[in-house]
């Protein structure tokens, strides 16, 4: 619909609106804005699943340096370091794990947990680390020795269990025996 105004030219209303009584109505504002915000909410947890999905594997990837910085400490030393260390301060009897004997030699450095910003905080996530680990008894899981250690985590997309480890905060085990 177009009209002539006072100069001779031709209004042509843009997008269909006549000037009398057009636009969108508040129903149809209110409808478009849920739309929106469902789409946004369904982004935004596929993007925090994202982001777990990659701590864990920063976890799992910090794990294997530590394994292998503990080979070549081994390879050295003919034994792994004795002790408890953690990036938590758990257990309590645990020493920092900063100063297991493996960096700055074998590893540039310890790294923390991604959602661990500090060293011994009381935090849910973070790195263990213990020579001589006694497991539960659990038939066929290993027998602890002098030179057996594990290197623990939690993770936060929980993966198939480790039997011969239990414990309701740490999920993801690794260690110099093949049974954990």
């Amino acid at each position: 619909m177009s009209r002539k105004n006072k100069k001779g030219f031709t209004h042509t209303p843009k997008f269909g609106v006549t000037p009398k009584g057009g636009g969108f109505t508040l129903i149809e504002l209110l409808v478009v804005v849920a739309i929106i915000s469902l789409l946004s909410s369904v982004v935004f947890a596929s993007l925090n699943t994202a982001r777990a999905k990659g701590r864990d594997a920063k976890r799992i990837s910090d794990l294997r340096q530590f394994q292998n910085a503990l080979e070549l400490y081994y390879a050295k030393y003919g034994s792994y370091p004795a002790g408890v260390y953690s990036t938590t301060g758990y257990p309590l009897n645990s020493a920092d794990m900063s100063t297991l004997p493996i960096a700055p030699e074998f590893i540039s450095k310890i790294s923390l947990d991604p959602k661990n910003t500090t060293d011994l905080g009381v935090n849910d996530y973070g790195y263990y680390y213990a020579r001589n680990f006694k497991v539960n008894g659990t038939a066929g899981c290993p027998a602890a020795t002098s030179n057996d250690y594990i290197l623990a985590t939690r993770l936060e997309i929980t993966k198939a269990g480790t039997p011969c480890f239990n414990n309701s905060s740490i999920n993801y085990v690794i260690g110099n025996t093949s049974k954990y």
